[in-house]
């Protein structure tokens, strides 16, 4: 494995992390990515505002947060809905706000940050109801948001890409695209790649098989809304990014949810990142190639919404 300088000096200064005063296991994943995308991710971006609600559901609430790009105080905006990762276990507001900064300025689109519950707490489908339903109450609010309902686009990371795969097998003709920034989309972890990086970079195997059991439980362990790679009817989904990283152990998983979305007949286009690893959206303070996946992901949102009639800025 072949490490460029900037990767070698990341994974050297992650293995000096050490999260303070984790309780447990899973306690020290949260506080490994806080820990992670707090001091990677560089220098903030501005943007006009941030506005955090909660949508009411039964029994529970789901906050979200409104990324309002820089520059633009505009009615009727384009939307892009984001479904962070953190192995379904982890992750939330400030694991993630840099990287969703970014892309609010970059697309020039509202930006909303679905905070959907946690396992082991609340194991599927809690994470996956809070993203889809998060998701109908933006469309039905559209108007009172200033968006426009018909340039409404999602992305999701690594487990939030698992999500916005299931999402958009439900509700995906309602949406104009999808990107899925190194999805994890199945929870066999016995691919090639997993094989090849089963002690990381980033990433390790028994970290997954712990998350993926939190996560899943046993009733579940088949069903394609909570592993991508099942599904087998993708004829709601929208023209979809794959966004893939070299050195990811979730590589070929990745691989062949494109594949099969592909035979599928959905509108794909697979990006693969040489010399970068799992989590490199977070590392934007030492890589330019989170600036490139933003300007990708940018590009590709403009020309899908281009097809709802929106004017590129």
């Amino acid at each position: 494995m072949q490490l460029t300088p900037n990767i070698t000096q990341i994974l050297n200064h992650l293995e000096k992390i050490e999260p303070f005063n984790p309780q447990n296991s899973l306690d020290g994943a949260r506080k490994y990515l806080e820990t992670m995308s707090l001091q990677l991710s560089g220098k903030k971006e501005p943007i006009t505002m941030i506005e955090e609600l909660n949508i009411q559901q039964e029994n529970h609430q789901i906050p979200v947060r409104i990324y309002r790009p820089n520059g633009k105080a505009v009615q009727n905006s384009s939307a892009i809905i984001y479904i962070h990762g953190g192995w379904f276990i982890a992750g939330g507001y400030e694991t993630h706000d840099a990287v969703v900064r970014k892309l609010a300025n970059k697309t020039g689109s509202v930006v909303i940050f679905i905070d959907y519950r946690l396992a082991p707490e609340h194991p599927f489908p809690a994470g996956l109801n809070d993203s889809l339903n998060g998701i109908k109450w933006v469309i039905e609010n559209a108007e009172s948001l200033g968006i426009d309902p018909d340039k409404i686009g999602i992305i999701g990371d690594s487990a939030g890409g698992a999500l916005a795969t299931a999402v958009s097998t439900q509700i995906g003709n309602q949406l104009k695209f999808q990107v899925l920034i190194y999805p994890a989309a199945d929870n066999q972890l016995n691919s090639k790649s997993w094989e090849t990086y089963e002690k990381g970079p980033v990433l390790n195997k028994q970290g997954g098989i712990e998350a993926w059991d939190w996560y899943l439980p046993n009733e579940e362990k088949d069903n394609p809304l909570a592993i991508p790679v099942l599904i087998k009817d993708f004829k709601e989904t929208p023209p979809t990014l794959v966004i893939l990283a070299e050195h990811d152990p979730l590589l070929d998983d990745g691989k062949q949810l494109s594949e099969n979305m592909k035979n599928a007949g959905v509108t794909l286009t697979t990006t693969l990142y040489k010399d970068m690893v799992h989590g490199f959206m977070h590392m934007g303070g030492l890589l330019e190639e989170v600036q490139s996946a933003v300007g990708e992901m940018a590009a590709f949102a403009h020309q899908n919404f281009n097809s709802a009639g929106e004017k590129v800025s």
